[in-house]
């Protein structure tokens, strides 16, 4: 099961162990359960203060608990073979489980054991889904720590029954005491905010206690990364507000095109990012959603950010740097049937439609890509262009066309999404050039159409915004507001690239910069507007 590369790893990480483990396998007479047999062999075979058994009675079958071998009372357990992209999720599950400290703000530790109550967490993933570690990672600390909260961490693919019988059909997809908790990424602070009503307002009141920031970015993307780090350097007080630092980067899987990385994928490269502003003394404050902004009275005086959580922060010049949304098609069915066959993520959800027959809406670059990807799992794609060509890419075309289990619509108009009441069970297409509507048997939707700017919480501020909701900015990434910069894809920039966001970031870091060192700061306390 581990290759020469992945057992140097474990045994490298397994090294950390500070106390002996066990791993308690239930196991069939299935092939996985061969597998999952041989895989618990070779990470005991690996450490000695590691053993494994495999006399476990669970009724999923193959499973196996990890624990520590002083306190069976705090366990994770794994359903099915955490490979692919949890594999890392795997490995922290040893560690944690052994006395290594996870490298998690102690706050969120001490929420975590203190939390009253009785917590059993069900989570689905797919081996391909770069969304589902988060969760899979935060609730199994959330159980190594705190004996009253169990995990398990069930791979959809091994488990297909159960499932189809629990209508699953996007992951990660999350229940707690058997009922649904959650559809989608979480990280541990979103959890606990959920489970500890009192923990909103504790955050809150922690931000608003924070001093003005010299630079503060909103927006926690490659744009905003860029700025942080340039404005860093420069030597002034720095913050990000992120909602989500990384962005869409948590979306995107294989990328090709950055200049001088042939290739890497989206999670990883925002784990780099995050790495690199963690060099400098950046105040990187993650869920932090943006609500409200306050500009300043005077220029040089302060501008006032205010949060979804109540919080307000203030800074003598912001970046804002929010991105963009997967678009909705609008029509009748696609709210109805999200997460119940609608789905904008194929590399997460595709491996739950394996053998079905699925449709894609959108010919460009990401909805072809998503058509190739899928096609190498589903039975048959359909995908449906509103244009009267596909706007992709000619060597993905090319690809695509070469597939037999790919059916191209163009000039198509998707006017409903239908389903039983609990899923998708087909889609209607109207031609429009002849105007006739035709509809399709499918199990799952993939929505590709573009991107919406992130600016809605900006229609108050004065803040200049194109007919298309995008911040207006100059060759210089100034607003119409002084001292308010902007970059990335939530601008008027064309080309919605990871590079050009990098670069655009970069170059609202110097702005501000130019800004702040020519304009004193001027003493004042922001008021509401």
């Amino acid at each position: 099961m581990l290759d020469a590369n992945l057992t140097q790893q474990l045994t490298t990480y397994l090294a950390n162990l500070r106390e002996p483990i066990e791993l308690v396998a239930s196991l069939g007479e299935d092939a996985k359960s061969r597998q999952t047999r041989e895989l618990l062999e070779e990470i005991a075979a690996l450490h000695g203060d590691v053993s494994a058994s495999f006399d476990g009675t669970d009724d999923r079958k193959p499973s196996f608990v990890i624990r520590r071998a002083s306190d069976a009372t705090k366990w994770v357990r794994f359903a099915g073979i955490p490979t692919g992209h949890e594999f890392t999720s795997l490995v922290l599950a040893l560690l944690w489980a052994g006395g290594h400290p996870p490298k998690v703000d102690a706050d969120l530790i001490e929420q975590v054991r203190a939390l009253e109550g009785d917590y059993n967490f069900e989570m689905y993933f797919s081996l391909s889904c770069h969304n589902c570690p988060d969760v899979v990672q935060a609730l199994t600390l959330m159980a190594l720590e705190n004996p009253r909260i169990t995990a398990t961490l069930i791979e959809g693919g091994t488990f297909q029954d159960e499932v189809e019988e629990r209508g699953v059909m996007a992951v990660p997809a999350t229940f707690l005491n058997g009922t649904s908790f959650y559809n989608g990424k979480m990280e541990l602070a979103e959890i606990l905010a959920r489970l500890d009503k009192g923990s909103g307002a504790k955050a809150a009141e922690k931000l608003s206690a924070k001093d003005p920031f010299e630079v503060l970015i909103v927006g926690g993307g490659p744009a905003g990364a860029s700025s942080a780090i340039y404005t860093a350097r420069k030597g002034f007080r720095t913050g990000i507000a992120a909602e989500r630092f990384g962005g869409q980067l948590h979306d995107t899987l294989g990328i090709e095109n950055l200049p001088g990385t042939p290739y890497t994928e989206g999670p990883k490269l925002a784990g780099q990012l995050e790495t690199h502003v963690g060099e400098y003394e950046i105040d990187l404050m993650n869920l932090a959603t943006a609500n409200k902004l306050v500009p300043a009275k005077e220029k040089g005086g302060l501008h006032r950010l205010e949060l979804g959580n109540g919080a307000t922060l203030s800074a003598r010049s912001l970046i804002i740097s929010t991105g963009a949304r997967w678009r909705n098609l609008g029509v009748p069915g696609e709210a109805e049937y999200r997460n119940k066959g609608v789905a904008y993520c194929p590399h997460c959800d595709g491996p739950l439609f394996k053998g079905k027959r699925i449709a894609v809406i959108g010919g460009g670059n990401s909805g072809v890509e998503a058509a190739i990807d899928l096609a190498k799992i589903v039975g048959h794609v359909t995908l449906v262009e509103f244009d009267s060509k596909l706007r992709a890419d000619e060597v993905l075309q090319a690809i695509l066309r070469s597939l037999d289990n790919v059916e191209i619509i163009t000039s198509g108009q998707t006017t409903e999404i239908t389903g039983d009441g609990s899923r998708v069970n087909g889609m209607v297409v109207k031609d429009r050039n002849s105007g006739d509507e035709r509809s399709i048997e499918l199990a799952g939707v993939f929505v590709q159409i573009g991107l919406v700017p992130n600016t809605e919480w900006l229609k108050d501020s004065g803040l200049e915004l194109s007919r298309h909701g995008e911040i207006v900015i100059d060759e210089e990434g100034r607003t119409n507001l002084p001292g308010v910069f902007a970059a990335g894809d939530v601008t008027t920039v064309p080309y919605k690239q990871i590079v050009v966001a990098m670069g655009e970031g970069s170059k609202a870091g110097l702005s501000a910069f130019d800004y702040l060192i020519r304009n004193e700061p001027v003493e004042e306390v922001a008021q509401a507007a």
